[in-house]
């Protein structure tokens, strides 16, 4: 009658350890779906932006982010903004230089970088000849 007991016990463990066994197996499985990424690549938006005082004509920009530098030129003004960059995955740096002539030694230019629409850097320059630039590593 031992014996009997006994074997039907080993043999409910045996079968919960099987059990146990192939759940977990579905289980880091149904995990390890790699087909759905888009979780996983972290985007963000960087816009790049300059403003200078008054009379102040900004004439060119270069921007970038990763080496990638968009020279922008013929530009008029006291304001520029670039249009907005979705970077995809890894990011790791963005860089802002503007040139613009100043009407006095008092003029100023300011350039900023935004990430995710907040302000992550900024940088202004003075005097007749202006060239403002920053960067921003992630």
């Amino acid at each position: 009658m031992k014996k009997i007991k006994l074997n039907q016990v080993f043999k409910g463990v045996f079968v919960a350890l099987i059990a146990v066994m192939v759940l977990s197996l579905v289980e880091s499985c149904r995990k390890d779906n790699d087909d759905d990424t888009s979780e996983d690549i972290k985007t963000q938006k960087v816009v790049f932006k300059a403003e200078a005082s008054s009379g102040v004509n900004i004439s060119k920009a270069v921007y970038g982010i990763d080496g990638n530098p968009i020279t922008v030129t013929g530009l008029s003004g006291t304001t520029w903004t670039s249009p907005e960059i979705t970077a995809e995955g890894v990011v790791y740096n963005s860089n802002v230089v503007v040139n613009a002539t100043g009407v006095d030694a008092a003029s100023t230019l300011k350039v900023q970088i935004w990430v995710d629409d907040q302000l992550k850097k900024e940088s202004v320059s003075s005097g007749l000849t202006l060239s403002a630039s920053t960067s921003y590593t992630f």
